[in-house]
């Protein structure tokens, strides 16, 4: 019992550095946006895509080793549903890394680079589409602990 406590902990954990780091993401994605921020998104983006690596591997641990066993999950849509809309949000992060490394890249061989409006534009909006879409993550984890619809 304590194991899966302790899991739950963790992915509860990395779930909300997700969305802090998400969100500077968001709050740097300005058209005031300096050479100096522009490295901090290298290192949020970075923070990013740890948190939702370990966000995924303490919900397979929830999954296989948790008290609720993988029956529970697998035989419930709003699980699938979950898995799904967490995929879609991943594939929706890839522009805004793209776009991040290439800015790194730029500012590395360029000292002070700063990107254009538009670029900067895109990218964040490509963020907030994350944001919006992670809106959902808890109402189908609450559906799904509950068991409605299984």
């Amino acid at each position: 019992m304590l194991a899966d406590a302790l899991y739950a902990w963790f992915h509860y954990l990395a779930i909300f550095l997700l969305v802090v780091v998400l969100t500077a993401e968001a709050v740097l994605l300005r058209p005031d946006l300096t050479a100096n921020g522009v490295k901090r998104l290298a290192i949020y983006d970075r923070l990013y895509l740890a948190s939702a690596v370990v966000v995924l591997i303490t919900g397979v641990l929830r999954l296989t080793l948790g008290i609720k066993g993988a029956a529970f999950y697998m035989g419930n849509p709003w699980f699938h549903a979950k898995i799904t809309l967490f995929v879609v949000i991943g594939l929706c992060s890839i522009p805004p890394t793209m776009t991040f490394l290439r800015w790194a890249k730029q500012s590395r061989q360029q000292p002070g680079f700063v990107p254009a409006a538009a670029d900067i534009k895109r990218a964040r909006r490509w963020v907030m589409i994350e944001s919006h879409l992670f809106i959902f993550l808890p109402l189908f984890a609450v559906l799904m602990a509950r068991g409605i619809g299984a």
